[in-house]
């Protein structure tokens, strides 16, 4: 059988450039032409902190996150698709050298005790222990993580303990006691408690002037993020459900608990927007200009006319600090997903300035 033989193509480099450029053009967020510095964005997530060190004058020249669908949301907003699977020797490789910031909203993991080991053998086989394999091996002048506010008594703590002492004995970093930020005291109307972490390479002179920020904007409430149109039937209740919720409550009540439903008045803050549970039913709102209460989707019952309905994904977003032009190019329920694991823009932002003028 004769084969064919493969038809050279040849790519006009004018045509080519236009395409180029008009891909550029229409990527939401692209990098900065000169940048003031370079960072690489580790369990990158959606893009939150690239988002929030992008707007300060940063170029990211690396980035890993295992979630296809979240790399579909960071490509269709940053124009590029993240590394995959940072624990695997082929993504660390493909690290570039000389970057000056890491960056890394990793899971919490507890690490072993078991013979008293030390340093990083006790961190081995913990996401953690990947992290600081890279910073070992870059020596960035910058660290920059994020975690959630359980990880200062996660295993009693041990685990936040073991991740210092890396950092300043084995790594040789300055690092600062963590610090517990909440989202509400830097222009969004969430209380979103997080822990930040900032490591500066012990060779930067001035390193002894970082200070977490101190300053607290005016609260903002939840009708700046509001959304403005009446929104889809399907974000309402249904009547069946709304009994559900109210008779959940009811009895966590009885037994003097404060769990359940909330609904989130529109000159209240919201509570933060978290994945699974309780997550989307503690932020309902109430949002009365609905008129046609024609089901969009299966649902048990009727549609309520009390005007309960859950957040939509666009509000999400903004309480994390999210412009509207970011592209939200999912299923509803991985959108929720994907910002309740995000990090809160503007706080990444605040922090981010303390340590900028260190580096620059």
């Amino acid at each position: 059988m004769a084969l064919r033989r493969r038809r050279d193509i040849t790519i006009d480099p004018i045509s080519e450039l236009f395409r180029q450029q008009n891909r550029a053009q229409s990527i939401p967020f692209p990098a900065p032409e000169q940048p003031r510095f370079t960072f690489i964005d580790l369990f990158a997530g959606i893009g939150g902190f690239r988002l929030a060190l992008q707007s300060l004058g940063g170029r990211c020249v690396f980035s890993s996150e295992w979630d296809k669908y979240a790399q579909k949301t960071y490509e269709a907003n940053f124009g590029e698709v993240p590394h995959g699977d940072i624990t695997l020797e082929e993504t660390k490789a493909q690290i570039p050298d000389d970057f000056d910031v890491l960056c890394a909203g990793f899971p919490c993991q507890a690490f072993s005790i078991a013979g008293l080991r030390k340093g990083f053998d006790e961190a081995r086989g913990t996401l953690f222990f990947d992290v600081a394999e890279i910073i070992q091996r870059k020596r960035p002048k910058i660290v920059f993580l994020e975690n959630v506010k359980g990880l200062l008594s996660h295993d009693r703590g041990h685990t936040i303990q073991l991740m210092l002492r890396l950092l300043r004995e084995d790594l040789g970093y300055y690092v600062p006691d963590p610090q517990l930020l909440n989202a509400k005291d830097f222009g969004v109307p969430q209380h979103r408690e997080r822990v930040f972490i900032v490591g500066i390479r012990t060779d930067i002179d001035n390193r002894y002037d970082f200070e977490y920020p101190q300053w607290r904007l005016p609260e903002v409430r939840f009708a700046e993020v509001k959304e403005a149109e009446v929104v889809s039937v399907k974000y309402y209740l249904s009547t069946a459900y709304l009994s559900t919720l109210r008779a959940h409550k009811a009895r966590h009540l009885s037994k003097g608990n404060g769990f359940g439903y909330e609904i989130i008045s529109d000159d209240g803050i919201a509570n933060a927007v978290v994945c699974g549970g309780m997550g989307r039913e503690r932020n309902l709102v109430y949002d009365p200009r609905l008129t046609d209460f024609t089901p969009v989707t299966k649902i048990k019952g009727e549609v309520n006319r009390e005007g309960i309905r859950k957040m939509t994904p666009r509000e999400w977003a903004r309480l994390q600090g999210f412009p509207d032009r970011f592209n939200i190019v999912v299923a509803d329920a991985t959108a929720y997903k994907q910002f309740g694991n995000s990090v809160a823009v503007p706080v990444v932002q605040a922090v981010a300035r303390q340590w900028l003028d260190i580096i620059l």
